[in-house]
């Protein structure tokens, strides 16, 4: 079936993002770093033509919307040298712990960064954060029933880290805040949107998937 603008009409079962990949011909690693590669592959299209793209390998992430019972999130300011901003963000950090399950990563990130523990945890959403230039997965967990915590043994901020504050936002002024363009920040802007719309479907989140939800684009990006 076409709409009437032209097109296909995608049912709800063919909305799902499909892991094909390319033949590549030659790999060249321009640069790495502490945890990313910049690569530049040369690709066979469909047509033949081979194609030249540069890209960013990463490890992946995780990223915790942390809600209390008054409909407050936990926030960060952090400053990003990228972008030469501090911006305001969700907890989050990289999947470097080779074996660590996804939510035990976010389970600690929340520790580190804000203090806190959650007793009830789902998956809000995944994502790639750039797929044209950065090969990065992101899952987003929604973290409830918060309570304080001590960071985990060991662990001290340094770098950006250590100028970190914890601070709270209503769920409700972060989408007016996304939505006029003030909050920058990926994580940020997937997860609170996501959050207010499982808010918005009345069922107490009940709608969400489990913490332990298998994640298959991050398992197809990682096999090649």
């Amino acid at each position: 079936m076409s709409g009437v603008l032209g097109g296909h009409v995608l049912s709800r079962a063919e909305l799902v993002d499909e892991a094909v990949s390319w033949p590549v011909t030659a790999e060249h690693v321009l640069g790495a770093g502490s945890f990313t590669a910049l690569l530049r592959d040369s690709v066979t299209a469909p047509d033949g033509e081979t194609l030249h793209r540069e890209y960013l390998r990463h490890p992946g992430a995780v990223g915790i919307i942390a809600l209390d019972a008054e409909g407050r999130v936990a926030l960060i300011r952090q400053y990003r040298h990228a972008v030469r901003h501090r911006l305001i963000e969700p907890p989050a950090g990289l999947l470097d712990v080779d074996g660590e399950r996804y939510v035990v990563a976010a389970q600690r990130e929340l520790a580190e960064e804000a203090g806190l523990a959650g007793d009830t945890w789902q998956v809000l959403v995944d994502l790639f954060t750039t797929p044209g230039i950065v090969a990065e997965s992101l899952r987003i967990y929604l973290a409830r029933d918060l309570r304080p915590v001590e960071a985990p043994d060991g662990f001290v901020k340094t770098g950006e880290e250590a100028e970190m504050e914890l601070s709270w936002a209503s769920l409700t002024d972060l989408v007016d805040a996304v939505l006029a363009g003030d909050l920058h920040n990926p994580t940020m802007v997937s997860g609170v949107l996501a959050a207010w719309a499982a808010y918005l479907k009345g069922d107490d989140f009940a709608s969400l998937r489990p913490a332990d939800a298998p994640w298959p684009a991050r398992t197809a990006l990682r096999q090649t």
